[in-house]
């Protein structure tokens, strides 16, 4: 039996018109506002949030960050470890690959530069800009703990992008409300309670090191001392500005505060700061984070509030909505919050200067680097739903980017632009198989130029995409072979497809690369048209593009690629399995010895190695002396 391509079937949101079947327009309040999210705790997964785009903050139960290390993340927020002593990363050397009769210099991995390979892998990295958290003591002044907290609550307003967080401790009822500045890196809380009062209740910072693990729930290290410096200076006498120096990265958090309260350092060693409120039982703070020294980042929480508001406010009344509630079907209701709560999610942690990872603000994948191949997904539903200046924020990096591109294509002896798989604000590739060999994502920034030509058929949109999509086009012609015997030109190999799951280096002519260089040239040749140029300057493009190898039929079905061996495939999760009768201490060590050293492991998956993944993969009881171990990184998992 041949394997068969998958076809994904998306959804597309065309068209949604602001009014209703009955002619009445949609209340888009009610609509969001039905939706609020409620939760009696906090969630490691998917935790409470307030961004804009470009800079988010996560949150537990508490409105802050006060019992789990949730991330503040931004889209400047990059950092390198040293470089090995002698090396410098443009001593890095690409690998020569013959391909068709020619050798192909490609972004691999240099066996005879490890370390430097390995550098360029994980540096820069995106880095957590710290942790803002309650100090909360029990009435015997010991530190409270989560499950020492009573009638916990948290609602996200997503309307104005305001989080409500209700709880109890010693009897005594704690309102917090936390709001992100809709222009500035930066949160407002609001505090009720007489906790503040009784000084039971202040407030920290923390600031970590970075972390060179990716794939990370929560980022940095904050048992790290040494490799970073953090000092304040008072502004004024409700103001602070802490300096953080972590190697050659610097960047600045100032606090400013409303009411009395002392603001003092832990100790000189530690990077944890403490706000203590004194005499009162209400209190606000602001913190702002920022590349550079801000001279007056100074403003009330209830500015922010109204800030964010009508931000929130003008995103939802823009472009198109959608009311379920007149549908018979009892599902409406979960398809309409889950078609509102995306909405809010993308936008606070996807409307940057830059495209998004994969899990955008909220933690670290592929330490924190951007793929090309997936700025389709992340921002094209933007212009489905006519948003398209969320988009657009993002998009300019192909015009940045460039030179870097042109550069890229012509080390490979190629023209035109080659736009690199991952990469993050520095424009450099991360060196690998799948990053050299994968092209798929090579047409995107034609279709993202026909999309918004579509939006804006104007003479300055073809300006502002007009050498993106040339550039782009000569690349696409140029990576295809004219193969003699078949009198075709071929894709691949080396090639890795859409689905990262075949040999690169014997693939050739996958069918989902075939179709959308297709596209590519085919709009590329239209954008020509539009732009008045020359039969002489897309010669190539229509040539490639009339002897293009046809899509891969096998026994009258298509296939993932050309020649394809017949092959039976499962994916799972690895899962170790141990019997009963294997000793507590044994399991407990072999847990021990992976995730302990996931950083010395050799597997290209090691890095997806993760403590809190691993503790909910199956349903199957966990061994004791698995058990154990979870226990000890605060995840308890069923043994029976």
């Amino acid at each position: 039996m041949k394997k068969l391509i998958s076809l994904v079937s998306l959804f597309c949101l065309s068209v949604f018109l602001p009014l209703s079947v009955m002619g009445e327009p949609i209340d888009r309040e009610a609509v969001v506002k039905r939706h609020r999210v409620c939760t009696t705790g906090t969630l490691l997964k998917s935790p409470a949030q307030v961004g804009n785009g470009k800079f988010a903050f996560g949150m537990d139960i508490t409105g802050l960050q006060t019992f789990v290390p949730f991330n503040t993340l931004s889209d400047w927020s990059w950092h390198s470890f040293p470089l090995p002593e002698g090396m410098r990363a443009e001593d890095y050397r690409p690998v020569v690959v013959e391909t068709h009769g020619k050798k192909i210099a490609y972004e691999l991995r240099n066996p005879d530069q490890p370390e430097l390979s390995e550098w360029l892998t994980k540096n820069p990295h995106r880095y957590n800009l710290g942790r803002i958290g309650f100090r909360l003591l029990r009435e015997d002044g010991t530190e409270a703990r989560e499950i020492d907290l009573g009638n916990a609550r948290q609602e996200i307003d997503l309307w104005t992008g305001v989080v409500y967080s209700r709880f109890e401790l010693n009897r005594k009822e704690v309102k917090v409300r936390t709001v992100c500045h809709p222009d500035k890196d930066m949160i407002g809380v609001s505090i009720e309670s007489e906790l503040l009062n009784d000084g039971n209740m202040s407030i920290y910072l923390d600031f970590p090191y970075p972390d060179g693990r990716y794939f990370k729930h929560y980022i940095g290290r904050y048992d790290t001392i040494s490799g970073h410096t953090s000092t304040f200076e008072k502004l004024a006498p409700n103001s602070v500005r802490i300096a953080r120096t972590m190697d050659d990265t610097h960047y600045y958090a100032t606090l400013d505060w409303t009411g009395p309260a002392t603001f003092s350092r832990e100790s000189e060693k530690a990077h944890t700061f403490l706000l203590q409120p004194q005499h009162t039982s209400t209190f606000s703070f602001t913190c702002c984070f920022s590349p550079e020294p801000v001279a007056d980042v100074t403003e009330p929480v209830a500015s922010i509030e109204r800030k964010s508001a009508a931000s929130w406010e003008k995103y939802w009344r823009s472009g198109a909505a959608v009311d379920l509630s007149g549908s018979k079907d009892p599902r409406w209701l979960e398809l309409e919050r889950r078609i509102v709560l995306s909405q809010y999610l993308m936008r606070a942690n996807e409307s940057g200067l830059f495209p998004p990872q994969e899990s955008g603000l909220v933690n670290n994948g592929w330490f924190g680097r951007f793929h090309f191949e997936m700025i389709w997904w992340h921002g094209v539903h933007y212009g489905l739903w006519n948003r398209m200046e969320c988009f657009d924020n993002y998009l300019n990096v192909y015009k940045d980017f460039m030179p870097k591109a042109l550069e890229r294509a012509k080390s490979e002896g190629r023209s035109g632009a080659r736009w690199p798989k991952c990469t993050g604000n520095f424009n450099r590739e991360w060196p690998g198989s799948a990053h050299a060999y994968l092209i798929w994502h090579e047409p995107h920034p034609i279709y993202f130029a026909e999309m918004q030509y579509r939006q804006k058929p104007a003479p300055e949109t073809l300006e502002k995409w007009k050498d993106v999509v040339l550039n782009t086009a000569d690349y696409m012609a140029d990576y295809l072979f004219y193969d003699k015997k078949t009198k075709q030109y071929v894709l691949g190999p080396p090639v890795v497809v859409v689905s990262e799951n075949t040999d690169p280096l014997q693939t050739i002519n996958p069918i989902f690369e075939l179709g959308y260089f297709r596209y590519g040239l085919r709009t590329a040749l239209e954008w020509a048209d539009r732009l008045g140029l020359s039969e002489k300057r897309t010669k190539k493009w229509k040539e490639v593009l009339s002897k293009m190898a046809p899509l891969p039929v096998a026994d009258g079905v298509y296939t993932t690629y050309e020649g394809i061996p017949e092959t039976k495939t499962v994916a799972v999760v690895a899962t170790v399995i141990a019997r009963d009768d294997v000793s507590e201490d044994d399991v407990y060590n072999i847990c021990y010895t992976i995730f302990e050293n996931m950083d010395n492991l050799a597997h290209d998956k090691a890095g997806e190695l993760d403590v809190e993944f691993a503790s909910g993969v199956t349903a199957v009881p966990y061994h004791a002396g698995a058990a154990k171990y979870f226990a000890e990184k605060g995840f308890d998992v069923p043994t029976k």
